[in-house]
């Protein structure tokens, strides 16, 4: 069972989401703006964060940039605008998975478990690769002895380059291995998302090399 917060302004979707979480065995905490949203995750721990885009106070990209200060939590964006531009802003922000209105919750309870199930995969040691020290148990990232935070799929991005260096992954082949068969971006999800490691990263991020028409591999002795 994990902990839920579910963060909606409309009550009616606010109910079927939880009524589908409870269903799926979770608890459910809820919140119908940003501002209640942000101070339930400073009181009590969570598991995975749904969050709405369009609400008052804060919009749901403010909540999830401030959110992910706070907390490695998975975040699931909901949205009524299917745009490519929005997708990636979220991205940007740190949002794992984003489903679209009108969605069927049966579908978002899917991507739910799906993530916490990525998120509580064991591991038995720790990762090196040059300053950069990966730690599966918990998703924690060093580099250079300095705790660095990463959204989950940066995490799985950077563990995926890690445990195959030198390997060259297309763009097409980092969506399936991360994002999985069904999601509905483009490429571009994971140029923003390297982008942002490599950012994320400083020096160490020159590892994660692009090659023009190829996609990306990660040049470092391990």
């Amino acid at each position: 069972m994990a902990n839920i917060l579910i963060v909606e302004d409309e009550k009616a979707i606010q109910e079927i989401l939880a009524e589908y979480m409870r269903k799926g065995g979770h608890a459910c905490f809820t919140a119908d703006d940003g501002i209640d949203a942000l101070a339930i995750l400073k009181s009590a721990p969570m598991d995975l964060m749904i969050l709405d885009v369009m609400m008052p106070h804060l919009d749901g990209f403010a909540v999830c940039k401030m959110a992910r200060k706070m907390s490695g939590l998975p975040i699931v964006m909901l949205t009524a605008k299917s745009g490519e531009d929005d997708k990636l802003k979220g991205y940007d922000y740190g949002a794992d998975d984003y489903i679209t209105k009108p969605f069927s919750p049966r579908v978002l309870l899917a991507k739910v478990n799906a993530l916490l199930r990525r998120f509580s995969i064991p591991s038995q040691k720790s990762v090196h690769a040059g300053k950069i020290t990966l730690l599966p148990d918990s998703h924690q990232t060093y580099v250079d002895g300095l705790e660095i935070a990463l959204t989950h799929k940066e995490f799985e991005l950077l563990s995926l380059f890690m445990a195959n260096p030198g390997q060259v992954f297309s763009r097409e082949q980092l969506l399936t291995r991360i994002w999985g068969y069904d999601y509905e971006g483009t490429d571009r999800t994971v140029d923003t998302h390297i982008k942002t490691l490599r950012r994320k990263l400083g020096d160490e991020g020159a590892h994660i090399v692009t090659l023009i028409r190829s996609g990306y591999k990660f040049e470092v002795e391990i």
